[in-house]
């Protein structure tokens, strides 16, 4: 019994792609060592949005799969995903997105009435993206200011406002997430263009999506800099964002429109590095 659970944790897991969660975490958690620099350190608020961004991301997931389940089965990269090859029912992953949903709005509750308030409004956003590839090529856009809000959230967990400084790496977050998520969608190029589904690849051709995808991977590394400027941050923040600005350039040369051998590499590898720099070079320059 106890290795059959284990199995089902490990489906779930896999469902919602739980390892993805490298892209956006560390991107909150730079925000919570922004806030914490000049507010009281707390762990059982620590504690809360982590578990509110747990949930948060498992029910976004999960629910995108659900709704995505039947175009999934019909194209061949996807048809081994979890509710189409029948490894898991649309009702067990019904009833996970029922209760990772009431994770987030329970921990957001446990933060503040602000936070509760504001829970609402974010999940909606969260689990509204899965509709857009139906009828916006700028899907890619939606899913970046969806996942933008997770560091958002974080800051005002634990100061109740926004800063500008803040809003900058959301906006970051925002055009990474957007700009490899244009990479990513030229494997399905075909496809979505035979199901009539919406993408910047299928609508103006991997060549003009790729070129978009690096124009907003420039965006990217400016709302890196101005938030440097506007924090006031430690000049050793310098050293991580150019390694940053060198993996970005590293991406898009590894992903050509004639080759998309690579876009595994580029798209998890390279992007977990680049979210961890991120944190890593906000925690150092606090310690220093």
């Amino acid at each position: 019994m106890t290795q059959n659970l284990l199995d089902r944790i490990v489906l779930f897991g896999r469902m919602i792609k739980f390892s993805h969660t490298v892209f956006a975490l560390p991107f909150a958690m730079a925000a919570l060592v922004i806030a914490y620099e000049n507010h009281p350190f707390s762990w059982l608020d620590l504690f809360w949005i982590i578990l509110a961004m747990v949930g948060a991301r498992s029910a976004a997931m999960g629910f995108n799969r659900i709704v995505d389940a039947e175009i999934d089965a019909r194209n061949a990269r996807t048809a081994i995903r979890e509710i189409p090859s029948g490894k898991l029912s649309k009702k067990e992953a019904v009833l996970f997105v029922s209760g990772s949903s009431l994770l987030f709005f329970l921990s957001a509750a446990m933060l503040s009435k602000l936070c509760f308030y504001l829970s609402f409004p974010v999940m909606f956003f969260l689990l509204f993206y899965s509709y857009t590839k139906r009828f916006t090529q700028y899907c890619h856009i939606f899913l970046g200011f969806a996942i933008s809000l997770a560091p958002a959230g974080a800051y005002v967990a634990v100061t109740d406002t926004l800063s500008l400084g803040i809003v900058c790496l959301s906006l970051a977050l925002m055009t990474y997430i957007a700009g490899f998520d244009i990479l990513y969608a030229c494997q399905d190029i075909e496809f979505d263009q035979k199901e009539a589904l919406f993408s910047l690849p299928s609508k103006l051709g991997a060549q003009k999506a790729m070129q978009i995808s690096s124009v907003l991977h420039i965006i990217t590394f400016a709302c890196f800099l101005v938030m440097y400027l506007v924090l006031g941050l430690h000049p050793v923040f310098l050293i991580f964002l150019g390694v940053i600005g060198i993996l970005l350039i590293v991406e898009h040369r590894l992903v050509r429109p004639d080759n998309l051998s690579h876009i595994h590499i580029a798209f998890f590898h390279i992007n977990s590095v680049i979210s961890v720099l991120l944190f890593a070079g906000i925690l150092v320059q606090a310690l220093v």
